[in-house]
């Protein structure tokens, strides 16, 4: 009863302590790697020093080589939006035709997106494995190929498969949000169009298809949000390998700090990648509340 009362006499209170958390592990935190990433911090050394340093490690990251074929790989990583987009609007017309088992097509499309990263990156390097993975199984037992291909061991194919693995796991779900964005327009409209005389393609067209530019907008964010945060399912199918053909910005932070304790070298990496997601993804979500 003592604590009921308490909270009575201080209603604000249950409010102040998720904002002061928010403001503590969200804005103190991105403050404090601001202020690292132009600390006076010795490259390689596990003693913290806070002086400033001026911007020397941003110069530094513009004249890495290896920052500009991370930075091109990760932009790379966008490859899967259309690719989602284009792959989810089929399945979604195709459940939108009424066949039977489609409740069950459903579940089982939106299987590969309930995986973690760990769990996907696990699988399909198995399944990229030249002498033991079963895709390069069913290549020979077609005769396509005899040898079989580096899937992920040349750095010529890496990101492609990474990319396919990508989309695999993220298409079904964009099917579902297509599939909602259909099934959103009324049942009455689609009947006074068919009565009209218009055919299918022409209802996709002129109905169904203006109807789903919300639900493209919030697909495209939500891929690019999670094409920008796929460290962990790189990182367990290559590690960033063969060499660094498959390095992304979150890759190479990690490898930076942790692996070589450059911590502040990482930090300005950080901050790079959030500038990039705000450039990238503030548009996409201006543009789409705009059209609301």
């Amino acid at each position: 009863m003592a604590i009921k009362k308490f909270f009575n006499r201080h209603p604000m209170l249950p409010l102040i302590i998720p904002a002061a958390l928010l403001i503590y592990f969200v804005y103190v935190a991105l403050g404090w790697n601001l202020w690292v990433s132009v600390s006076d911090w010795e490259a390689y050394s596990l003693e913290a020093s806070y002086g400033f340093g001026g911007f020397k490690w941003y110069a530094q990251m513009f004249k890495d080589p290896q920052f500009w074929i991370s930075l091109k790989n990760t932009l790379l990583l966008f490859l899967i939006i259309p690719l989602c987009l284009l792959i989810g609007l089929l399945l979604a017309l195709l459940m939108d035709q009424g066949l039977k088992g489609t409740s069950l097509f459903r579940n089982l499309i939106l299987l590969p997106f309930a995986l973690s990263y760990v769990v996907t990156g696990t699988v399909w390097a198995w399944m990229y494995n030249p002498s033991s993975g079963i895709i390069n199984s069913i290549l020979k037992m077609m005769g396509i190929s005899t040898q079989g291909l580096l899937w992920i061991s040349s750095q010529e194919m890496v990101m492609p498969s990474i990319i396919i693995a990508l989309v695999w796991q993220f298409s079904g779900y964009v099917a579902l949000i297509f599939y909602a964005g259909i099934k959103s327009v009324p049942q009455n409209v689609i009947n006074a169009a068919k009565l009209d005389g218009a055919y299918s393609p022409r209802i996709y067209r002129k109905l169904v298809l203006p109807a789903l530019k919300g639900s493209m907008s919030s697909a495209i964010t939500i891929l690019a949000m999670y094409a920008l945060r796929s460290f962990d399912f790189i990182w367990q199918m290559t590690q960033g390998g063969p060499g660094t053909a498959s390095h992304t910005l979150p890759v190479l932070m990690y490898r930076e700090t942790f692996e070589k304790n450059n911590f502040a070298y990482g930090a300005a990496i950080a901050n790079f990648l959030l500038v990039l997601v705000l450039v990238l993804i503030l548009p996409i979500t201006y543009y789409s509340n705009r059209k609301k």
